[in-house]
């Protein structure tokens, strides 16, 4: 897509940045959660068919190349924020997660974390030297040396994640200097080398990322319909991270109208993404909701905080740089621990499911194995030829078709509901089967007291925008 390592740097800055800027209005404005609202795998897909359209191969210039995909990009990212925005603001999206049980939430939920088992070991594998040994210290510094320490004081566990990434990146760094990757593969360079990206170099001292910094967006209706196809999936994703990272926070189940309002805020996210051009829309961060579990901090003040540095650093461009150097096997590593404790926390919900009921273990299994399959195949094809199993002239068409089917929670979110509504029978015993007796006080945001603490408006906003 044209652009150097200025570029490159200037694009990890403005995406910190804006990360920032809507983590801090969705735990201000939205849910209220501490939720990192950050970059989203799945718009990837929809974010390169921009990427690979024709109307930029006559362009010479990778600079202005960049530059004008970029615009692209922007266009679509601020006309498919109105999905969310609408669907949030409305209400509309209460409505639909009203029918939420404990049943069907428990597919979404789990495959937000298990399905993203690619981003995983196989990333990890890429450089296994370094990052099997984060995996390993990880483990042992989160699970291991607190009970052998018996201590009151949570150091490790809390500060786990920190204290092994700083000993594998030196480690790594060692590796680098000493030469070791020197006569290795351009692969193997690329996954290992801490000074591989001459985005350090490249990075400016101080840099504020500013609206519109590549130029006036461009519009084209196709590239904004797959894009909104997009956003619709990611919300349907977001649902779940929403509920894994409620159940972290130690809070209490989100109420539909408390949702509903951070969709809302998680559409203005994707519209300052346009608006900034960070060359991709957000969501809910799963890592986020994983590390949560790990550390067992559910403060909000604490991600608020966290908020503030990301700014920071996205400012003082240098720093930003240096975090991005961070080799990729060694945030693979992260993630096995990240998206196995999402995973698990949806699995917590069978708890109140009937698990001796052949409804509930038909909704489970089915949902769940489809969820895992339809994906694969329609990841395997893409991969195997280079474009989905729908493929026509229309490349916007194709991602409206085939983004959503390679979306393994989207797929066992909506199948799971699907079915639990369709055979839902208005009696009692399937009603806690489901375990919607243990939801139904969550069901308005006025009928248990506690919904107060975890999610009412600050600065006294509820008497304007009350919730329901």
């Amino acid at each position: 897509m044209g652009g150097g390592n200025a570029e490159k740097a200037k694009m990890i800055q403005t995406l910190l940045f804006v990360a920032g800027l809507n983590t801090l209005t969705q735990t201000l404005f939205g849910t209220r959660l501490p939720a990192v609202i950050g970059g989203s795998y799945t718009f990837v897909p929809t974010t390169l068919s921009i990427v690979l359209a024709h109307r930029y191969d006559d362009i010479l210039d990778p600079a202005e190349k960049f530059e004008k995909i970029m615009r692209g990009i922007q266009g679509a990212l601020i006309v498919a924020s109105t999905l969310q925005i609408v669907l949030g603001f409305s209400g509309l999206w209460r409505n639909v997660a009203s029918f939420l049980s404990p049943l069907s939430a428990v597919p979404l939920v789990a495959l937000s974390g298990f399905g993203l088992y690619e981003f995983g070991f196989p990333l990890l594998a890429k450089c296994v030297e370094i990052g099997l040994p984060e995996v390993i210290i990880l483990v042992i510094f989160a699970q291991y040396v607190p009970h052998l320490m018996n201590g009151e004081k949570h150091i490790f566990d809390r500060f786990a994640v920190l204290f092994s990434v700083i000993i594998v990146w030196i480690y790594a760094h060692i590796l680098t200097v000493s030469g070791a990757y020197k006569n290795t593969s351009t692969n193997a360079q690329i996954s290992c080398r801490t000074d591989r990206a001459g985005i350090i170099g490249a990075a400016p001292w101080i840099s504020v990322p500013y609206p519109f910094q590549w130029g006036a967006p461009t519009f084209r209706a196709g590239e904004s319909f797959a894009m909104m196809a997009a956003s619709f999936v990611a919300l349907v994703e977001s649902t779940g991270a929403f509920i894994a990272v409620s159940r972290y926070a130690s809070a209490t189940h989100m109420p539909p109208s408390i949702l509903s309002r951070g969709v809302g805020w998680q559409g203005v996210g994707i519209l300052i993404s346009g608006i900034f051009g960070t060359g991709n829309g957000s969501s809910v961060s799963v890592e986020n909701a994983g590390l949560l579990a790990l550390t067992r901090v559910g403060s909000r003040r604490v991600v608020q905080i966290s908020a503030g540095f990301m700014i920071f650093f996205s400012v003082l461009g240098k720093f930003g740089a240096v975090f991005a150097s961070i080799p990729a096997p060694i945030v693979a590593a992260l993630y096995c621990l990240f998206f196995a404790y999402v995973g698990a926390g949806g699995l917590s919900f069978l708890q109140f499911c009937n698990l001796n009921s052949f409804r509930t273990k038909f909704i489970l299994g089915f949902s769940i194995f489809m969820g895992l399959s339809i994906p694969q195949y329609f990841n395997e094809y893409t991969a195997i030829n280079g474009y989905g199993p729908v493929h026509t002239k229309a490349r916007w068409f194709n991602d409206m078709i085939n983004v959503p089917f390679s979306s393994e929670p989207f797929v066992a979110g909506m199948l799971a509901l699907f079915l639990d509504v369709t055979l839902h029978k208005k009696d009692s015993t399937t009603r806690k089967d489901r375990g919607a007796l243990w939801w139904q006080k969550f069901k308005s945001f006025k009928t248990d007291n506690r919904s107060e603490e975890f999610y009412s408006l600050p600065f006294n906003l509820n008497k304007f925008f009350p919730s329901v």
